[in-house]
């Protein structure tokens, strides 16, 4: 991109501090969505909440491209999805804050959701057994993931309900028919997951596609790999996110504008 994104320097000078850290890395996040190829041009969303208020939160306006996101250009809205501050004058797609705010709304521990269309996620999401247990990606998640049937387009408020007692405790979610979905405290913790999930659906439908019989790791073994992975205390919670910045940083620093 070579500082291409939309930047308003208007935007700095009306945000708290802490809510710029929180558009620098979401803004970050769609970045290295775009950069991993886990976009669908301007359809899916990633969304944050802004800290020290119960009921705001980040989205991406309806026009801008994943690679053209920057800090400054994030819309502001309620939980309902009103806007409340968009420097752009673009909008946001209402029927995509309608997954996003009903989480939000349901689990005030989750502050950053992020959905995306991949075709690997797709893949995935369109099998009966969904997630298998064939690799350490995938086993991560093991009994740590919820499963939506699909009920058209994301435009029925009465989906809500059955959106969030799908996820229920979890952190990650398959949409069947549909796509993937990932949560966390974080925006750092939640594209952590939607990563590693996106990479085990990869994974999975290559090995499938190879035709060769499969080995699925037993439910034993996959709880084992999730504990080890789930673990508090990892140093990749300190490490990765900087190094993915600095990534960013090298590519096109224009995401933190």
């Amino acid at each position: 991109m070579n500082g291409s994104g939309f930047s308003f320097a208007h935007t700095r000078a009306a945000v708290s501090d802490a809510e710029w850290q929180q558009r620098v890395d979401l803004a970050a996040a769609f970045r290295l969505a775009g950069y991993y190829r886990m976009t669908d041009q301007i359809y899916t969303h990633l969304t944050a909440k802004v800290p020290g208020t119960q009921a705001h939160f980040l989205i991406n306006p309806y026009g801008v491209l994943f690679d053209e996101v920057t800090a400054s250009c994030l819309v502001k809205v309620d939980i309902d999805g009103e806007v409340v501050f968009d420097p752009t004058g673009i909008g946001i797609n209402p029927a995509g804050f309608l997954i996003h705010s009903c989480i939000h709304r349901a689990r005030p521990d989750l502050h950053a959701v992020l959905h995306t269309h991949t075709a690997a996620g797709i893949a995935v999401a369109a099998q009966r057994r969904g997630l298998l247990n064939l690799s350490q990606h995938a086993m991560r998640f093991h009994r740590r993931i919820g499963y939506h049937d699909y009920e058209g387009v994301a435009l029925d408020f009465s989906e809500q309900d059955r959106l969030v007692r799908d996820l229920g405790p979890h952190n990650v979610m398959i949409l069947r028919n549909h796509g993937l979905l990932a949560a966390g405290d974080t925006i750092r913790e939640a594209f952590e997951r939607l990563y590693y999930l996106e990479r085990a659906c990869e994974a999975q439908v290559r090995a499938q596609s190879g035709g060769a019989e499969l080995i699925e790791c037993s439910d034993e073994i996959a709880e084992k790999v999730a504990q080890a992975l789930d673990r508090p205390g990892r140093s990749a919670r300190d490490n990765d996110w900087p190094a993915l910045r600095r990534l960013l940083d090298r590519i096109d620093p224009s995401y933190a504008t």
